[in-house]
């Protein structure tokens, strides 16, 4: 028994020096890069790949009979050296994203905006999509439609669909796969890396601090209430941000959007935006303060 004694001590003192050991040969860990300074390189390099590179923008404007809608960029080089390219395009927009203190530029190409429900940037969508590095790299895929939650995405790629919308409709074939009416939106962002993963990419597929492309086609659209308390997921932004983490009004440290007590009341959200048992909107003020009664602690009903 002693001599096991000794064992299994002489055995966890040389794990713990070999732990230490190996701790000691670490390197220490890199502090991610400073936003503003990358943004300043990614909106270099997304110039150049705009500069460069075009879309079959000729094949949206005069479908053939066996076009297959499908967006595709291509280097203007060769045969393509007469194209437009992305940068000149009419249908690409510019929009600027705010996001940890660093004004984002985000590019979004609307190939087709689409004629179904416009999704908000809190809301699901059904889409299928390409993702690629700069250097046309392909690092995702899927070809058929999968749903996303837009506030569980990548920034940039959630803004993108505000200026997109779903097919006006669907039908069901005998093997039930779905047609979708071929009017859904489709387009393309181009996202510095401040909107993408910056320095925490989740596959070695994908270098840090990479600006990436992604195209897509959107089908479907589902408003969200992620806390199901009847006020949708895009109304809980009370500040406009299009940031729903930091808005928490009652500061129990859940977001309005995944708090059915917005106010910390104990009554719930939806017992106080209901009259005679319907959701009604403007949602009822009636201490007539200026603060809905979800969002107003103050307020109880009947004193």
């Amino acid at each position: 028994m002693r001599l096991n004694k000794f064992l299994l001590a002489y055995l966890f003192l040389a794990v713990v020096l070999i732990s230490c050991s190996k701790d000691d040969d670490d390197p220490a860990p890199v502090p991610p890069r400073d936003r503003a300074e990358v943004e300043i390189e990614d909106q270099e390099a997304l110039q150049a790949y705009l500069e460069t590179h075009f879309y079959n923008y000729e094949e949206f404007e005069n479908p053939s009979e066996g076009f297959d809608y499908k967006l595709k960029i291509d280097t203007i080089s060769g045969s393509n050296a007469d194209k437009t390219p992305l940068i000149q395009s009419p249908n690409l927009i510019t929009k600027t994203v705010t996001l940890n203190d660093v004004d984002y530029k985000l590019y979004v190409l609307q190939a087709r905006e689409g004629v179904g429900q416009q999704p908000k940037f809190s809301d699901s969508t059904l889409v299928s999509y390409t993702g690629t590095l700069l250097n046309e790299t392909r690092f995702d895929y899927s070809e058929t439609p999968v749903w996303f939650d837009l506030t569980q995405v990548v920034t940039g790629f959630g803004r993108a669909f505000e200026d997109f919308k779903g097919a006006s409709g669907f039908t069901v074939r005998s093997d039930n796969t779905v047609n979708w009416s071929n009017d859904y939106g489709i387009g393309a962002v181009f996202m510095p890396s401040g909107l993408a993963y910056f320095a925490a990419p989740p596959s070695p597929e994908i270098p840090q601090y990479s600006p990436l492309v992604f195209t897509f086609e959107l089908y479907g659209v589902n408003e969200a209430d992620h806390d199901r308390d009847g006020v949708p997921s895009w109304r809980e932004d009370l500040d406009g941000d299009k940031q729903l983490m930091n808005d928490d009004t009652d500061g129990d440290g859940r977001p309005n959007y995944f708090d059915s007590d917005d106010d910390g009341d104990f009554i719930p959200t939806i017992e106080e935006i209901m009259v005679d048992g319907e959701i009604v909107f403007p949602y009822p003020d009636n201490d007539g303060d200026g603060t809905p009664d979800y969002l107003d602690p103050d307020y109880i009903p009947g004193q």
